[in-house]
């Protein structure tokens, strides 16, 4: 009976659709984090420093907008699904700056960090630090300036947020990506303070009038292709780096989980301080993990390490042949694959993740049991 429920349950995942709730549970969505969120902000800082970003190529985009969107995946992204169920417009990236954003706007911004991008310089963590390189700190104070515009009063601001769905993360990948290749147990050291910040700004938002924040942790970056790639071209590439269940790099996969155990404390402390909100653990570690050891459960190729939009090597994904780059082309049916461009997952794999954080069981609590409750 035991080895019946997860199958059940990954049954459960893919049938249940996506719909509008008929409540309208929330009158608006605020996002912040990085590419996994991102629906364009990287494209305007992309022109403006004369620096495109492959998001603006085909095919980005080619499964549901037929286009490039801004969006690093095929199409829609975990944030578009949350906005589809409570019958919302997708979100406009808010460096954009067109339209009105009474009902939502996207900070997320592609390879956004949770520290500071100088902070890695100043550590000897980095040579370079692009000027495209944003923190959560930018996200929330570009929350803060176009926060006059949606509500003047504290009550006018409560009342409005309150009827608000928030969104923080993923935002801290790129801070251990940018560590690398340092031990474990430095980048280890690190997410103390890197889970302090998510939370000061998860603890800025409540104060702001927030009432409903989903807190999403860190993916298995060990299971990342990029980084499965690069190791096997710079590190010890000994069987002993691998878990062989998965054929994850599992350093770095504790790595995640450690980040992980720090940010769900975070958020436990952070529901005694403010008992009146609903402050969600939404786990993107655990489906993920899920999608590479039981891939066909989830209607993935039996390889579900090997990149759909990539070229070359044993996970078709090479640091000179990106997705968007010329002559690089994707798979025929992104549908099958858990990983679009080698850091990035399928319109696929996201639809499922929304699912289980909206319904369970990888939320705490679920999004749809906070809004009822």
């Amino acid at each position: 009976m035991k080895r019946a429920a997860p199958i059940i349950l990954s049954l459960l995942l893919v049938l249940w659709p996506i719909q509008p709730t008929p409540s309208h549970a929330f009158d608006s969505i605020f996002s912040f984090g990085d590419s996994y969120i991102d629906t364009g902000n990287i494209n305007v800082l992309g022109k403006k420093f004369s620096r495109p970003a492959y998001s603006d190529n085909s095919p980005y985009g080619q499964t549901f907008f037929h286009r490039p969107s801004g969006r690093y995946s095929d199409g829609r992204l975990i944030v578009d699904f949350l906005a589809e169920e409570f019958g919302l417009p997708f979100l406009k990236p808010y460096l954009g700056k067109k339209g009105s954003f009474r009902q939502g706007a996207n900070f997320a911004v592609d390879g956004a960090t949770a520290l500071d991008p100088t902070f890695f310089k100043q550590h000897n963590l980095t040579d370079d630090v692009s000027p495209l390189s944003t923190s959560i700190s930018s996200q929330l104070q570009w929350f803060k300036e176009l926060k006059p515009s949606l509500c003047q009063t504290t009550k006018e601001c409560r009342d409005y947020f309150g009827r608000s769905l928030f969104i923080v993360g993923q935002i801290e990948a790129r801070d251990y990506i940018e560590m690398y290749p340092s031990e474990l147990r430095l980048m280890m050291s690190y997410a103390p303070a890197i889970v302090q910040i998510i939370a000061g700004t998860v603890k800025e938002l409540l104060d702001q009038g927030a009432r409903t924040v989903v807190v999403s942790g860190n993916t298995p970056m060990g299971c990342l292709p990029s980084i499965l790639t690069v190791f096997k071209l710079r590190d010890d590439n000994s069987n002993s780096s691998y878990d062989l269940n998965t054929g994850c790099i599992e350093r770095y996969n504790i790595l995640s989980r450690y980040h992980n155990s720090l940010l769900l404390k975070a958020v436990k402390e952070l529901r005694v301080k403010y008992p009146d909100a609903k402050i969600i653990y939404a786990d993107i570690y655990k489906p993920v993990l899920n999608f590479v050891r039981f891939p066909q459960r989830y209607g993935f190729t039996s390889k579900p390490l090997v990149v759909c939009c990539g070229k070359g090597g044993e996970y078709n994904w090479f640091p000179n042949a990106m997705c968007g780059s010329p002559h690089v082309t994707a798979c025929q049916n992104p549908s099958k694959y858990l990983n679009w461009d080698g850091v990035r997952l399928t319109e696929a794999s996201y639809r499922y993740i929304a699912k289980s954080w909206l319904k369970g069981p990888f939320a705490d609590p679920p999004i749809l049991d906070a809004h009822t409750n």
